[in-house]
């Protein structure tokens, strides 16, 4: 049987994760979240002193860093050097750490290689910012899925509200267009649209329709 592969890039807020997760489970497939990769090395990092801006001082570290995705209960749960840090790496603050690392190649070498063996293995719907443009240029449905800063950042902050944290609104605002400046600016695989993504905007969209959306696009491109 031929393995198919879906990569879904967009910015930081999009809810590239969630509809993902939501698609795969509804057509069978295997999620791959490969920004919780990145916000892992990042939590890495940051926790161990190290400046994640830093090609010199992040690139020797890497030897000492193990991650893994596994698959529990049919959930993705992401394992650093033996811990589940599943929850630890999900602040808005990791997010931009996460966004430091992406931009040093040897970040972005040290995970190519597990994201394109995931492929390789498993029928997968794999999200992230340079999935179609690099990881997997060759996937069988390439989507680009955004929304405008401001939507993006008020999903993030009912995110977090309803999680009965406190946070500001103007703040996440501020870290989602800071984060769309590096993602886009950054010199190794930024983030862009590929040439042959469909492009699906969901600001005006809610949750369900947009999960919807993806899977009717999905279907229909794979016939």
């Amino acid at each position: 049987m031929l393995l198919k592969s879906i990569a879904i890039d967009g910015p930081a807020g999009a809810g590239k994760s969630t509809i993902a997760k939501k698609a795969a489970n509804e057509l069978g497939y295997i999620y791959v979240d490969t920004g919780a990769l990145y916000r892992a090395i990042g939590y890495y990092m940051a926790t161990n002193g190290i400046e994640t801006t830093s090609d010199s001082e992040v690139t020797p570290e890497l030897k000492n860093v193990k991650v893994e995705l596994r698959f529990v209960e049919g959930a993705q749960r992401v394992f650093l050097n033996g811990d589940d840090v599943s929850e630890k790496i999900r602040t808005p603050q990791m997010s931009m750490y996460a966004s430091n690392v992406s931009a040093i190649p040897s970040v972005r070498e040290f995970l190519f290689d597990l994201q394109r063996d995931i492929a390789n293995s498993n029928n997968i719907i794999m999200d992230g910012r340079d999935i179609g443009t690099v990881v997997l240029p060759n996937a069988d449905v390439k989507i680009f899925l955004t929304a405008s800063p401001t939507a993006r950042a008020k999903r993030r902050y009912d995110e977090h509200i309803n999680k009965g944290e406190t946070v500001n609104f103007d703040k996440i605002l501020e870290e989602i267009k800071l984060r769309d400046y590096n993602d886009s600016n950054r010199e190794i695989a930024p983030l862009k649209q590929a040439d042959d993504a469909i492009l699906i905007d969901t600001t005006e969209i809610d949750l369900e329709d947009s999960i919807k959306l993806v899977i009717d696009t999905i279907t229909q491109k794979l016939g």
